[in-house]
């Protein structure tokens, strides 16, 4: 017999949970950026894509974000709907905007890469499951794998593993090989907090 409780249908957010739930996600995966960054690593996604050219042509890792993701608002909008496209773009101008003013409020000195790898994969992924979990993204790879999990069942963690690792693989043409290696490690550990958190099904508010 379903107990009452598990029959009521869910309750979408509101927009204040929305709002505070993007700044709660996109700050920690800001923090997470950094903790890569300061230890010379990469990631996975629009963001690997941007510290790639960043480490190649000096162009700040916000600015590059930010232009690497407008095409994917195509997909996004016809797709996903006006709602999401919208808390997306949000998320990642917000990103773009902290990733430029970090480095004034945030300040490390040294970092061990294998834990860099592991702490900024691990906040990473907690700041994508919040973002997803109120129906947002952060472009790009982002928008792919919750299009192939709403539409194929495809879970969203798995996915993006798979782009995230040959995305960090291919950078191997101008990151040096050990600073990879690292940089696929963590974003394993990224997506495994996906895979294991954001599965189809299991999470029913909007």
């Amino acid at each position: 017999m379903t107990s009452p409780a598990l029959a009521r249908p869910p309750v979408a957010h509101s927009r204040i949970e929305d709002a505070i739930a993007l700044l709660t996600g996109v700050t920690l995966v800001s923090i997470g950026i950094a903790f890569l960054g300061s230890a010379g690593l990469l990631t996975g996604g629009m963001a690997g894509l941007a510290f790639v050219l960043h480490y190649a042509t000096g162009i700040s890792f916000g600015k590059l974000f930010f232009v690497l993701n407008l095409p994917f608002y195509w997909l996004a909008l016809r797709r996903m709907g006006a709602t999401f496209t919208a808390k997306t773009f949000a998320a990642v101008a917000l990103l773009s905007l902290l990733s430029e003013v970090q480095t004034r409020l945030l300040h490390i000195e040294q970092l061990q890469p294998l834990y860099a790898a592991l702490t900024g994969g691990l906040l990473m992924g907690m700041g994508f499951l919040v973002l997803f979990r109120h129906r947002s993204s952060l472009g790009g790879v982002g928008i792919l794998a919750l299009y192939l999990q709403d539409r194929r069942g495809w879970r969203a963690g798995k996915v993006q593993m798979a782009i995230d690792c040959c995305i960090v693989a291919a950078a191997l043409a101008t990151v040096e090989p050990q600073r990879v290696a690292w940089s696929v490690l963590g974003a394993v550990v990224l997506n495994l907090v996906l895979a294991m958190n954001h599965r189809p099904g299991r999470y029913l508010v909007a």
